[in-house]
């Protein structure tokens, strides 16, 4: 049997069975999914939107050809990419899971990257946004407000060493670099931001329109990811497998002399991250080993948010198998890295039940206002979405 037919038989068993399970558990599924549904509409979309309609605009009006011609002489003898995936480096470091893969995606579409600069840029420009790592993850879950910068470190310093090791991945098939110009770099910028902008220009209605319209389309697929990972993992819990995972991956944990309790700590964090980092957080084992298993974890990412970043690389007809080597050595470098900064900081074990007022994780009042307009902006941008559409229907009826 070839491997394409038993991906096949795979992939029809899977689906089938999930069905079944739909059936046999139809509240699981629904609320499930609900609550799924209600994390996109009140947080990933509000925080997600306006960053991808600022790196669509940016990509519009040259910026990110200014930002290229500037880190080109950084990006590419230390990543083999060319400059502008600094550019990247920075949006997914700012905004957080999937905003990499999606902007990597666009250049490869817009020309900007080869196939094999696009593969092996978008396997360490995947990030969780310093929010989470500092105010959910270390204050919220762990309750040590210095955690936040071991976590942040571990983090960045694990997607940097997949960006150093995979800079040999189809290493002889990269772009010819181009000679270094006499002039100054950083006017030669500017000439080419303009240039970039003068080739692309079209008005800024039309540019602004479109930079909605795509981005409220991958939103839209990111929270049908979310709904339906949160479903599956809810079902797997339901049917007992979970509970198969956690003891497997306990004993895992026990071999290497990690406490084997993380075990079911950690198994639903390898489909939704949020729910692993909570249960870490909370969990009785030593602070060390919780703090290196939610590095590793953070570097994972979760099924949920892999198959999203996998679905945009895909539509752009790229690979995804760089992206998802770079997760796994991601979780081991970021757990390492964890590991010693752990102990530089000195980190006080005693103070991992005693949050202080200052670091109480109780929503405050900009936790609760973010809660109130999180909704408020998603309902505004898909009406204006939905007003773009019909626009521009109506606009093609006219034509016809």
């Amino acid at each position: 049997m070839n491997r394409s037919r038993s991906v096949t038989y795979f992939l029809a068993a899977g689906s089938a069975g999930l069905a079944l399970l739909m059936v046999k558990y139809p509240a699981t599924a629904v609320n499930a999914s609900l609550q799924g549904l209600q994390l996109w509409w009140n947080k990933v979309f509000p925080a997600l939107f306006p960053f991808f309609v600022l790196s669509e605009l940016m990509i519009g009006f040259g910026v990110v050809t200014f930002a290229g011609v500037l880190l080109e002489p950084v990006m590419r003898p230390l990543f083999k990419v060319p400059g502008i995936g600094g550019f990247v480096f920075m949006m997914g470091l700012i905004s957080g899971f999937p905003a990499g893969a999606r902007i990597t995606a666009r250049l490869y579409e817009e020309k900007k990257l080869t196939k094999i600069e696009a593969e092996r840029l978008s396997s360490f420009t995947n990030f969780s946004n310093p929010l989470f790592l500092f105010s959910v993850t270390a204050v919220g879950f762990f309750h040590q407000a210095v955690l936040g910068i071991v976590f942040a470190l571990a983090h960045y310093t694990g997607n940097i060493g997949v960006g150093l090791m995979m800079r040999f991945y189809k290493s002889g098939k990269s772009s010819p670099v181009k000679e270094r110009d006499s002039r100054s770099v950083f006017s030669k910028a500017l000439r080419s931001m303009h240039a970039e902008r003068l080739n692309r220009y079209q008005p800024f209605g039309k540019t602004l329109g479109d930079a909605v319209t795509s981005s409220v389309s991958i939103l839209l697929t990111i929270g049908g990811f979310i709904a339906l990972f949160s479903m599956v993992n809810q079902l797997m819990i339901q049917i007992g497998v979970s509970g198969l995972l956690e003891k497997a991956f306990g004993s895992l944990l026990g071999m290497i002399g990690f406490a084997p309790e993380l075990g079911s700590a950690a198994v639903p964090g390898i489909f939704e991250l949020t729910i692993g980092a909570l249960q870490i957080g909370g969990s009785p084992a030593p602070l060390t080993e919780r703090v290196v298993l939610a590095s590793a974890l953070l570097g994972f990412c979760g099924f949920s948010i892999q198959a999203q970043a996998v679905s945009i690389l895909s539509q752009a007809g790229l690979s995804a198998k760089p992206f998802l080597i770079g997760r796994l050595f991601h979780a081991f470098f970021s757990g390492v890295a964890a590991l010693f900064l752990y102990r530089f900081f000195h980190i006080n074990e005693k103070l991992k039940n005693e949050p202080s007022f200052a670091l109480s994780p109780q929503p405050g009042f900009f936790s609760n206002t973010g809660l109130s307009i999180g909704p408020l902006v998603t309902v505004s941008v898909l009406l204006i979405f939905i007003m773009i559409l019909l626009n521009r229907m109506m606009a093609a009826m006219h034509r016809k």
